[in-house]
């Protein structure tokens, strides 16, 4: 079968040789075209048609493939800094939780699920889920006294009551010190500006994925197959389009996506606002690596002021029942007592994904001011490929649309409303792309959410532990293709139309006519230029 194809394509190459000897079988009148210049001609209307589709194809595997860089960063850092923010949160629940176990033993173990109850309530809220932090920070300082209240008061039975009574004192009394005040702070905005820079490295993926993919308007197809292959067909297969002419054809057919820039770039600056938090005072790494230093210092207190605190919550709920002989006889164990060593923090490790916070940040910023202004210079990235056009140094031996010559229109601006006079693309101002317009809401809305969180204001985002099974904002996405898990105003990219299956399709059916065999020509000719 092997030795088949090759004879196959020794065949085809045979048959363009004979051609490129006998060119006088390839000239035809050129009144049958519709896109290219109607002079003397090599190609039919089938054949026509035939490109213009080979066009739409590779200026759509062209956006996808420049927009790459910007698409991978925001998938690879998303994944990145997700893996960091869990790892860091298990180091932390496992550091208490040993240093507890170490330190007070069963105590700890029987009192354990106050603690896990605090780290799975911040996992939840960083997975997206419906929590007040500061709610839930004042809930385990409430729980955590009321344990402790019994332990340091063993011969007195506490009902549920009198225990909520106790944890009425908390502000009040301030058993903890000022562990609780400080801790708060630190959790809640290093947590806000957390979650809310890894939901923009979400958004920022999930909009560069879907406006990447391009699904070029009839108008625009027709200026693409008269830039790439009307040259083949004027019988100037080597003569490459002029620079000018191809960023005016670029600019017509990425209008839409020019306008995205504006909002991109106020979501990149946001997201370098926020970046700037977390390297600084919202460092949630300095504010997670010793908690449990922390929260031991907290204990601490409560074990100096003990009888203080007692004494206050007996004045204030009531003198409690004495406990049964049994537990009277009880006193505070004595390696409740115990004290932690001081929190020194050049023993800070690295922590997860093998970074730290600090060093994973620097890598994400630089990543993204290289992704501002992306999508109002796509026209020009695309034009500088040298398989596109001749180059900006050629400017007279390269196709201006009509032959091989200076390209004299002027350059259009960017954006949709600047193509009105477009000299190459017919471009409908007054009807903007509906689904570029729903990735600028999603960006708009997602720079307010960042800038709230600059500033410390919580933000709430659609609670997804459910739909997502505990993957959380999705660490395991890879590539371009990863689902939503936030409220995002979207839709999904344009399917795969079905021009493109019936090219598909053709390319794969045999024909022996000399119109098919123009065709195989001009193709092998284009894999030098495109492949």
């Amino acid at each position: 079968a092997l030795g088949a194809v090759t004879y196959f394509w020794f065949w085809q190459i045979s048959i363009c040789i004979q051609i490129f000897l006998i060119p006088s079988f390839l000239v035809i009148p050129g009144e049958h075209l519709r896109i290219c210049p109607q002079e003397y001609t090599c190609c039919t209307s089938e054949m026509e048609d035939k490109l213009s589709q080979q066009s739409k194809l590779e200026f759509e595997n062209l956006v996808e493939e420049t927009s790459h860089f910007v698409r991978t960063t925001f998938v690879s850092r998303h994944k990145k800094f997700d893996e960091f923010f869990r790892e860091l949160l298990e180091n932390a629940e496992r550091s208490l939780n040993d240093m507890f176990v170490r330190t007070y033993g069963m105590l700890y173990m029987q009192n354990s699920e106050v603690f896990q109850d605090l780290f799975t309530e911040l996992k939840r809220y960083y997975t997206g889920g419906n929590v007040n932090l500061e709610e839930m920070l004042n809930d385990f300082w409430a729980r955590l006294l009321e344990r402790m209240f019994q332990l340091i008061n063993p011969q007195y039975h506490f009902s549920e009551d009198y225990l909520e009574c106790v944890s009425k004192y908390t502000d009040q009394l301030k058993p903890f010190g000022d562990v609780p005040r400080k801790l708060k702070v630190q959790v809640t905005r290093a947590f806000i500006a957390a979650r809310t820079f890894v939901q923009g490295l979400t958004v920022g993926r999930e909009v560069a994925n879907r406006v990447s993919k391009v699904s070029p308007t009839p108008g625009c197809i027709r200026a693409l197959m008269k830039m790439l292959y009307c040259p083949y067909c004027r019988g100037l297969p080597t003569v490459k389009p002029c620079n000018n002419y191809c960023l005016n054809v670029m600019k017509g057919c990425l209008a839409n996506q020019a306008d995205l820039d504006t909002e991109w770039n106020l979501f990149i600056d946001a997201m370098l606002l926020v970046a700037e938090r977390l390297e600084g005072p919202f460092n949630i790494e300095s504010v997670m690596d010793p908690i449990d230093v922390k929260i031991s210092e907290a204990i601490m207190n409560m074990q100096e002021n003990s009888m203080q605190v007692s004494a206050k919550v007996f004045q204030g709920c009531g003198q409690p029942k004495p406990a049964p002989a049994l537990r009277s006889s009880r006193s505070v164990p004595e390696n409740f007592n115990t004290r932690f060593r001081p929190y020194n923090p050049d023993e800070r490790p690295t922590t997860a994904a093998g970074t730290s916070l600090d060093r994973l940040v620097t890598d994400i910023k630089e990543k993204l001011k290289l992704s501002k202004k992306f999508w109002s210079t796509l026209p020009y990235t695309i034009c500088k490929d040298e398989r596109v056009t001749a180059g900006p140094s050629v400017e007279e031996d390269c196709w201006n649309g009509h032959t091989k010559a200076r390209y004299l229109p002027e350059i259009m601006n960017d954006g949709l409303t600047n193509q009105i006079n477009n000299p190459e693309v017919d471009v409908d101002i007054t009807r903007p792309d509906t689904f570029i317009r729903q990735q600028i809401m999603a960006l708009r809305v997602m720079t307010n959410k960042l800038k709230n969180a600059y500033n410390g204001n919580d933000v709430n985002f659609q609670d997804t532990s459910d739909e997502t099974s505990g993957s959380g904002s999705g660490s395991g996405c890879t590539d371009d293709i990863c689902p939503t898990e936030f409220d995002f105003v979207t839709t999904e990219a344009p399917p795969v139309d079905s021009d493109r299956r019936e090219v598909e399709a053709s390319a794969t059916q045999p024909s022996w006519s000399l119109q098919t065999l123009l065709i195989i020509f001009l193709s092998l000719v284009l894999q030098r230029q495109w492949r």
